[in-house]
């Protein structure tokens, strides 16, 4: 995607009236991981309320690869729609790429408000969709976490942990709230120890090198006593086991578009949260893999926790799994914090 929005904040609010073209590196300048964690916390809430308007996904599948589309309505947020492709990466076997657009549109007369980059917006969304997760429903006490992956998602994770324990942000020295890898302080809430595992250790290494106070270890190590995993993954197969789980363990997986990221016994192993209902009512690719053929009120919406309409954990043993699908939502509260970051004037 071809950025024409003129570069600086300033010379994008100065431009003519019209849609604004975000490409990959003004999205991700634009991304403030804090301010997409409380939009995406927004748009969970909107959907357990019955407030947003979103078909489930479609997608039309080619030999290669395919092409999904998510168009939602969240109210106070806006009107957009995304269009993604999900294609083999020849360069990393056994990885995906995500290259799209989201097109967001005001809510009110439907002009055409923005083009934003879809590949950092929806890593950063998804994170983010994660973290909320993990903030309703580990454990207070939480002082280990594992990142299961070692690709963009993971890196995204990783970057939004860092956001919330407050690292310095080399890029925007000014804002040492914002994440980023550079930086003296812990990755993680509260200086919680942060452990990368992939399934190519090198790379787990490299990873997790870049997050201060974060150490690689293999996947299983890193997941047992874990009280926080987080599964980041292009997974096809499960890549972690129920037996490496202990109690109290909170799971928030985020891969698996392809196949199973968690094996059917974590799934059942303790209370199960997702986005949207269609998590488990709808087939892949819009559903979960993992979650086929469960009954529909096995799954509490996510959004429910987080209004505070739902306890979430009922006590500290309990095993809790969220399974993220994505939603469409999500792409509107990201792609808002975007636009108006874009917009916004200096200082």
């Amino acid at each position: 995607m071809t950025d024409t929005s003129g570069g600086s904040p300033a010379a994008r609010s100065a431009a003519p009236a019209g849609p604004l073209v975000l490409g990959p590196e003004a999205t991700r300048a634009a991304l403030d991981p804090v301010r997409v964690l409380e939009a995406v916390s927004a748009a969970l809430i909107a959907v357990s309320e019955g407030t947003v308007s979103a078909p489930p996904r479609i997608a039309a599948t080619g030999p290669q690869g395919l092409l999904g589309a998510m168009p939602a309505y969240v109210p106070g947020l806006g009107l957009a729609a995304k269009l993604v492709t999900v294609f083999p990466d020849p360069g990393r076997p056994g990885r995906s790429t995500h290259r799209g657009v989201v097109a967001l549109f005001d809510e009110d007369d439907g002009r055409l408000a923005a083009l934003v980059d879809a590949e950092p917006l929806t890593a950063v969304r998804t994170a983010a969709s994660a973290t909320a997760a993990m903030r309703a429903l580990a454990r207070p006490d939480a002082a280990r976490i594992a990142v299961v992956g070692t690709g963009a998602q993971a890196t995204a994770q990783l970057a939004l942990l860092a956001a919330l324990a407050g690292a310095n942000d080399a890029r925007r020295p000014e804002r040492p709230d914002l994440p980023g890898p550079a930086g003296g302080s812990p990755v993680g809430p509260a200086g919680a120890r942060i452990v990368v595992a992939g399934r190519d250790p090198g790379r787990a290494r490299v990873l997790a090198a870049a997050f201060p106070g974060a150490a690689a270890a293999p996947i299983e190590d890193a997941v047992r006593g874990a009280d926080v995993v987080f599964c980041c993954t292009g997974a096809r197969e499960p890549v972690v086991e129920a037996g490496w789980l202990a109690p109290g363990t909170h799971v928030s997986s985020v891969g698996g578009s392809e196949g199973h990221e968690l094996d059917r016994a974590t799934v059942e192993a303790g209370a199960l949260f997702t986005e949207w209902t269609g998590a488990v009512t709808a087939a892949p690719p819009a559903g979960a893999h993992e979650l086929q053929g469960l009954a529909p009120e096995r799954a509490v919406l996510i959004g429910s926790v987080l209004s505070g309409r739902h306890p979430g954990r009922r006590d500290a043993r309990e095993i809790t799994v969220f399974k993220s699908t994505g939603h469409a939502a999500l792409d509107v509260a990201a792609a808002r914090v975007v636009r108006d970051a874009a917009v916004a004037p200096p200082g």
